[in-house]
């Protein structure tokens, strides 16, 4: 289990944020659609907004980023990686960025598009 000496653990319900870094992301059938390559998080409230997906890459380069809203992933402990219930064709069509681009994460507009999107709650309307 994760503890305060020793974050690199990945056993037990908590995991470190540089761990999140990297872990694979499955859709329902077991495909990989890419791996979780940062998550942000709304400095206000401590909750996690996005998981951004590196899709579509090859060994790390190029591909877009997918912000997903971090509540459509699950962790599967099976795969050792995370779930959502979307596949290729949807994500294909999904809100991303490329490496040139810098995404407008304050835009509450923009942030609304990716919630409605895979329509899910967006995190800001969230009970603390």
């Amino acid at each position: 289990m994760a503890g305060l000496s020793d974050t690199s653990s990945t056993s037990g319900r908590l995991i470190a944020g540089s761990r999140v870094s990297g872990t694979t992301v499955y859709d329902t059938g077991g495909e990989k659609l890419g791996s979780v390559e940062d998550v942000m998080i709304d400095k206000p409230s401590g909750r996690i907004a996005y998981a951004v997906l590196n899709f579509g890459s090859f060994l790390g380069m190029g591909g877009q980023h997918h912000p997903l809203p971090w509540s459509t992933l699950k962790y599967d402990t099976n795969l050792g990686g995370y779930v959502v219930n979307i596949d290729r064709r949807t994500l294909e069509g999904a809100p991303s960025y490329a490496d040139d681009r810098t995404p407008a994460w304050e835009d509450e507009g923009w942030g609304r598009s990716v919630y409605d999107y895979y329509k899910a709650e967006p995190y800001w309307n969230a009970v603390p």
